[in-house]
C-alpha cells in the first residue's frame, strides 16, 4: 500500500480510538457535572457507567464470530451506522431515564469501534510488523481516551453541560462514519462459524459478564454489605456463568475452550493482566479521584491530563524503538518498576499537594501503562495461534475480561480501600481529639472567628468551629486513605515485579541445567 494511503488508515485507527475511548470516558470523568442537568443524586448519575459497561464488556466476544461469517466490510459499516445512529439517540434525553437507555446502547454500539480501530491499524502494514508496530500503537492510542477526556470536558460542558458532551461524541462518530466507508478494508473470506449454542453460550455469558460489570460499578456507592439487591445481581452472574461453562464443557466445537483458559500459562497471562489493570487504578481511581476530593475541577487538571498523554505517547514510542522478540518479560518488569516508583512518589501526599507535585510520577505510571499491555497481548496471541486460529476468541476472552471487566472491577477495589482507610483515619483523629486541650481550643476559636460578625449567639459559633474543624479531620483523613492506597498499589507492584523475576530466574536455572541433566543422563 502507497505510504499516503496507508498513513489515511492509520489516521482512521487513531481516529476510531479516540472515538471508542472518548465515548466510554467523557461521562465518567465528569459525573459530579451530569447531577444538576440530569436531576440525578451522586448515586444514581453512577447507573450510567453501570448502563454503559453492562453490554460493553462482553459483546467483542460474539463479534468476532459475526465478523468471521457475515464479513468484515458488512460488519464494518454496519457496526459504524449503529454508533452513529445511537450517538444521536443523545439529543432526546431530557433526564436520567432516558440517559441511561441511551448509554445502554452506546456500550452495544461502541463494542465494534475498538476492533475496527485494530483492523485500520494493521490494515496497511506487512504481517512481521502488524503484532510489533501496529498492537502497540493502537493501545497507545486507546489509552489516550480517558485523560483526553478529562482534558477537553471542561470547554464541552461550558457549550451546555450534557448536551456539550453528547454533541462532541456525535461529531466524533460522524468523522469516523465517513473514514470507514471512504476506506474499506481488504475482506478475509467468510466461513459458516456460528453454531445456535454459540448464542446460547454467548447470552449466558453477558448475562455473567454483565451483572458483574454492575455490581463492581454500582458497589462501592451503595455500599457491599448494605443493599441486598448487589447480591442477587452477583448471585444471578455466577449462576449464569456457570450453566455457560457446563454447556461448553460438553460440546465437541465449544465456543470457548474453557480447559485452555483454565491451563496454568492462561491463567498465569491473566492473573498478570488482572493484577496489572488493578495497579493502573492508581491513575484513575487514585490521581484524579485524590483531587477531586480536595475539590479540585478537571479545569484545574488540565496541564496534568497533558503530561499523561505526552507520556502515554513517549511511551508507546519507547516500546517500539526497544522491541524486539525475547524482550517482552523485560519490558513488563520495567513498566511494574516505573509504576511502583511513580506509586511511592504519591503515597506521601497531603492536603496541600496539588497536581504540579504529581506530573513526574503520574507520567512515570502513564508510560508503564502503555509499555505492559503490548507485549503481554503478543505472547497471549502467540499462544493462540500455536494452538490454532480458533483459539484467537478464547485469547480475546482473557485480555477483554480482565482489561474491561478488571477495569470495573479494579476500580470498585481501589475505591474501596480508599474508603475503608478513610474511615479507620478519621475515627482514629476523631478519637483523638480533646476539646479541652488549649491547642485544639485555640484552633476552633481561630476557626469560628470568620463567623464571629455574623452569629453573636456563642453557642452557636462554637457549633459552627466544631464543624469546620469536622470538615477539615474529614479532609485529612480522606487524604490519608488515599496515601495507603498509593502505598498499597507500590507494594503490590513490588511483589509482581518479583514474581516475575523469580520466575525468570526459575526459567534461566531450568534452561542451563536441562543440557547438564541429559548429558548426565546420556
Amino acid at each position: 500500500m502507497p505510504w499516503p494511503r496507508a498513513a489515511l488508515y492509520m489516521l482512521a485507527s487513531l481516529l476510531l480510538s479516540l472515538t471508542q475511548g472518548l465515548g466510554m470516558n467523557l461521562a465518567a470523568a465528569n459525573l459530579p457535572q451530569l447531577q444538576g442537568p440530569l436531576g440525578a443524586t451522586s448515586s444514581e448519575v453512577t447507573w450510567l457507567i453501570a448502563a454503559y459497561m453492562a453490554p460493553n464488556v462482553s459483546l467483542a466476544l460474539i463479534l468476532v464470530k459475526v465478523r468471521a461469517q457475515f464479513g468484515l466490510r458488512n460488519f464494518a459499516e454496519l457496526s459504524i451506522l449503529l454508533f452513529v445512529l445511537v450517538m444521536l439517540l443523545h439529543i432526546f434525553v431530557r433526564d436520567l431515564q432516558s440517559a441511561l437507555i441511551v448509554r445502554f446502547f452506546s456500550g452495544i454500539a461502541a463494542a465494534p469501534i475498538s476492533t475496527l480501530a485494530f483492523l485500520y491499524m494493521l490494515e496497511p502494514l506487512p504481517p512481521a510488523k502488524k503484532l510489533a508496530v501496529g498492537q502497540p500503537l493502537v493501545l497507545t492510542s486507546i489509552a489516550l481516551g480517558a485523560p483526553l477526556a478529562r482534558l477537553i470536558s471542561p470547554d464541552l460542558l461550558m457549550l451546555g453541560d450534557w448536551h456539550g458532551l453528547y454533541l462532541f461524541e456525535i461529531a466524533l462518530a460522524m468523522m469516523s462514519f465517513s473514514a470507514v466507508y471512504l476506506l474499506p478494508l481488504t475482506p478475509p473470506p467468510r466461513a459458516k462459524v456460528i453454531h445456535w449454542l454459540d448464542v446460547v453460550s454467548y447470552l449466558f455469558i453477558a448475562v455473567g459478564f454483565g451483572l458483574t460489570a454492575m455490581v463492581f460499578a454500582l458497589g462501592r456507592v451503595y455500599w457491599w454489605l448494605e443493599t441486598p439487591w448487589l447480591g442477587v445481581m452477583l448471585a444471578g452472574s455466577l449462576a449464569s456463568l456457570t450453566c455457560a461453562v457446563v454447556i461448553e464443557l460438553n460440546r465437541k466445537a465449544p465456543f470457548l475452550d474453557i480447559r485452555w483458559l483454565t491451563s496454568k500459562e492462561i491463567l498465569h497471562l491473566a492473573v498478570m493482566l488482572f493484577i496489572f489493570r488493578l495497579l493502573m487504578s492508581e491513575q484513575t481511581s487514585g490521581a484524579y479521584a485524590f483531587f477531586q476530593a480536595l475539590g479540585l475541577q478537571n479545569d484545574q487538571m488540565t496541564t496534568l491530563s497533558l503530561v499523561i498523554i505526552g507520556a502515554s505517547i513517549a511511551g508507546g514510542l519507547a516500546y517500539l524503538a526497544v522491541f524486539k522478540p525475547g524482550r517482552e518479560g523485560a519490558i513488563q518488569m520495567a513498566a511494574l518498576a516505573l509504576l511502583l516508583i511513580g506509586a511511592l512518589m504519591d503515597s506521601d501526599a497531603t492536603s496541600l499537594t496539588r497536581p504540579a507535585q504529581m506530573y513526574v510520577s503520574q507520567a512515570l505510571i502513564a508510560a508503564a501503562g502503555v509499555l505492559f499491555l503490548p507485549p503481554a497481548m503478543a505472547t497471549g496471541m502467540m499462544m493462540a495461534l500455536q494452538r490454532g486460529p480458533t483459539f484467537i476468541l478464547n485469547f480475546i476472552v482473557v485480555f477483554l475480561s480482565t482489561q474491561s471487566l478488571g477495569g470495573v472491577i479494579g476500580t470498585a477495589l481501589v475505591g474501596t480501600f480508599i474508603t475503608w482507610r478513610t474511615r479507620l483515619h478519621f475515627q482514629h483523629l476523631i478519637e483523638n481529639l480533646n476539646l479541652s486541650n488549649p491547642i485544639i481550643a485555640q484552633r476552633l476559636t481561630q476557626l469560628s472567628g470568620s463567623y464571629s460578625h455574623v452569629i453573636t449567639d456563642k453557642s452557636l459559633l462554637n457549633a459552627e468551629g466544631v464543624a469546620l474543624l469536622g470538615q477539615q479531620v474529614t479532609r485529612e483523613a480522606t487524604v490519608l486513605g488515599y496515601n495507603d492506597a498509593f502505598l498499597a498499589i507500590a507494594v503490590l507492584a513490588a511483589l509482581a515485579l518479583t514474581a516475575m523475576l523469580l520466575h525468570l530466574a526459575i526459567r534461566t536455572i531450568g534452561k542451563r541445567l536441562s543440557p547438564e541433566l541429559q548429558a548426565a543422563s546420556g
